[in-house]
């Protein structure tokens, strides 16, 4: 008897549609990395926007009440001065990187020509956490609760950090979404009509 070998045949048309299918996936893939990275590339910095806000050149809508601390903030009695209204949470982790921005800022604040002042505004958190929060950073201004939300609604806050830059003639010059740094807080206050 004759042995004869089997030779396995693989049609050239399948290893072809193989081999053609491979080379689109892998086209396909490649096009939709080099969009994601264009997206990315041209995309504004998630640290801080400066936004359009309705309220810009508008009177800033009024911030009153007792801070943590128990004194009274009224952001009328600081007319005359420039003023940062920062929308913060403990909960939030941009808040949690910009504090020591705003902990410089307030520092250079304190002996700034005119005397920039600052008031945090609760976002949607519980008094203790807030506290537990600022302590954290030992903080030096004051911070008023906002408990039914409506100086986050009366300034459109979507979420925090939010904060608004309020000239000496409370108009509001400036809302910053994201994480604020003092460099940028400093200049808006020295430069932006007063």
């Amino acid at each position: 008897m004759v042995k004869t070998a089997e030779v396995s045949y693989k049609p050239k048309v399948a290893t072809k549609k193989k081999n053609m299918l491979t080379r689109w996936v892998v086209l396909i893939i490649g096009v939709v990395m080099a969009l994601f990275v264009v997206l990315l590339a041209t995309r504004p910095s998630v640290s801080s926007t400066e936004a359009q806000s309705p309220l810009l050149g508008k009177p800033a809508p009024f911030i009153s009440g007792n801070s943590l601390y128990g004194s009274q903030v009224s952001l009328t009695k600081m007319r005359g001065h420039f003023v940062v209204v920062n929308f913060f949470a403990s909960w939030c982790i941009p808040c949690r990187q910009e504090q020591p921005q705003l902990k410089n800022f307030a520092n250079w604040a304190s002996t700034a020509p005119g005397h920039p002042e600052m008031i945090g505004v609760i976002f949607d958190d519980s008094v203790k956490a807030t506290r537990t929060f600022l302590g954290s950073f030992a903080h030096q201004w004051p911070v008023v609760q906002d408990p039914n939300g409506t100086f986050a609604l009366n300034y459109g806050v979507n979420g925090p950090p939010e904060t608004f830059v309020i000239n000496p003639k409370g108009k509001i010059i400036a809302k910053i979404v994201g994480p604020v740094t003092a460099q940028n807080l400093e200049a808006m206050t020295q430069s932006l009509g007063g």
